[in-house]
């Protein structure tokens, strides 16, 4: 069966399930091949619960791009505790890296889409794909209402840059429900969100927005892109 036509059998087997009845579903047809990429956002730390509730087999992984918040690793520690979690965190290879730093400087981000393409090729998408290696499912935490690039996003669908099915179990939720579930079930969260901080992601790259702004406008505010890295086509 081609990636295609399982994504056209999961979204319609599934199409009345819920969240947790889909991922224990998919953990059944796709033994130890299905992964939970968190980078501690509000939406990820709702699945972290969903997933360590169930005790569902879901390798969870984050990508440590080495600019992140310190508060960002203070609630994946918290998180880490409170759910007894492996949680496997994926660096940028070093040679890479180095060879970027010495060469254009530790701020070439700011110089232009291009400068902060290759970052975040370097610092997030390569590492993704090692994490993503010799699994079939990627399940994210991505919401319809973070972008106007995510508004048609399926339930389902096969991601052709690393070669695996994605399923985004939150798609149709709203941020309001997502803080509804949180507060709920006493979830670790990111005390940045209380500062006006919606997408969290590399500390130099990431500030807070003002009331009315797109919720995306806090990532690489300026530059007038899509607001996306390329994990999320």
């Amino acid at each position: 069966m081609t990636p295609y036509a399982q994504v056209q059998l999961l979204s319609s087997a599934t199409k009345e399930w819920s969240i947790t009845e889909i991922l224990t579903y998919l953990t059944g047809q796709f033994p130890g091949q299905v992964s939970f990429s968190s980078s501690f956002g509000q939406e990820d730390q709702v699945l972290t619960d969903m997933i360590a509730q169930e005790g569902l087999e879901i390798k969870i992984f984050t990508l440590d791009t080495g600019r992140l918040f310190q508060e960002t690793y203070d609630v994946f520690d918290r998180t880490k505790r409170k759910y007894d979690l492996d949680i496997q965190a994926y660096y940028p290879a070093a040679k890479e890296l180095g060879e970027m730093v010495s060469q254009e400087g530790p701020n070439s981000f700011y110089f232009g889409i291009k400068e902060r393409k290759k970052c975040c090729r370097i610092r997030k998408l390569e590492p993704l794909r090692r994490a993503l290696k010799g699994n079939k499912i990627w399940v994210t935490g991505l919401r319809s209402g973070q972008s106007a690039n995510r508004q048609e996003l399926p339930k389902f669908e096969y991601d052709e840059q690393f070669k695996v099915i994605k399923f985004n179990p939150l798609l149709d939720w709203e941020l309001a429900a997502v803080q509804v579930y949180l507060e709920k079930y006493n979830v670790p969260q990111n005390s940045l969100h209380k500062k006006g901080f919606v997408s969290i992601g590399c500390a130099p790259c990431t500030r807070a927005i003002e009331p009315g702004d797109d919720i995306r406008a806090g990532r690489w505010w300026w530059e007038g892109s899509h607001k996306e890295c390329g994990l999320h086509k």
